[in-house]
């Protein structure tokens, strides 16, 4: 008989344990309050918007390094063959950071060195600009989402030792659950949405960076054609 009982504990036990491990995200969001909901909810929002900025920036900046190899040839053969119309015609027909700089430079062939090369530097930053613009939405993401969710837990906190406050010791262990459900799950949010776009972010810069290296020896490239000895 003892032994049926205790084969009888194991199985309650069991399922006591299966049960517990039911507990699915959506009920710790839930089961932690309004405050839970509505800070998970800001941070839902957040990491919508910095996935959206980082598929985004990552599609411009993969069609902004693409560019033909032969480019420079061509336009070292143009320039070398009195060709300069058909130079422009050529940069104006290639959608890319680099050839908006060597137009840039074309544009300005007959004048001083030095001022085409200021010039092909004011196109530069520009193009530099469009390629890193909302990436430093990420970054503002990364740093506040962590912030945010520890806003929750400390709203958690607070709840939870008000409740207990105001029970006189003798809070329920169901209240008191409320509390740390929003510390915790707002905190576990916060760091998942910060890691995230933190990790879009410095792969983003560094993706931007290999095309401002393609751009700065391309710009250089073209001024040394036009300081060549004809």
């Amino acid at each position: 008989m003892l032994l049926f009982q205790d084969v009888v504990d194991e199985t309650q036990l069991g399922e006591f344990a299966s049960e517990e491990k039911t507990l699915s995200v959506i009920d710790l969001i839930f089961n932690g309050g309004t405050g839970s909901i509505v800070i998970i909810s800001v941070l839902f929002v957040m990491l919508a918007v910095a996935m959206y900025i980082y598929f985004e920036r990552l599609l411009a900046i993969k069609a902004a390094s693409t560019i033909d190899k032969n480019f420079m040839n061509q336009i070292r053969d143009h320039i070398t063959g009195g060709k300069i119309e058909a130079a422009k015609i050529l940069c104006a027909q290639t959608d890319s950071p680099v050839a908006r700089l060597v137009e840039k430079g074309i544009s300005r062939i007959g004048k001083p060195l030095d001022d085409i090369n200021t010039a092909i530097e004011n196109a530069g930053t520009l193009e530099v600009y469009k390629l890193e613009k909302n990436v430093t939405v990420l970054a503002t993401v990364a740093g506040a989402a962590p912030m945010i969710g520890f806003l929750g837990t400390v709203i958690g906190m607070i709840l939870a030792f008000h409740q207990m406050a105001t029970s006189g010791g003798q809070a329920e262990m169901g209240a008191l659950a409320s509390g740390i459900y929003t510390a915790m799950t707002t905190t576990v949010a916060g760091l998942v949405v910060g890691i995230i776009a933190y990790v879009g972010y410095n792969h983003l810069v560094n993706r931007t960076d290999k095309v401002i290296h393609k751009m700065e020896a391309n710009a250089t490239e073209f001024l040394d054609l036009l300081s060549e000895p004809v």
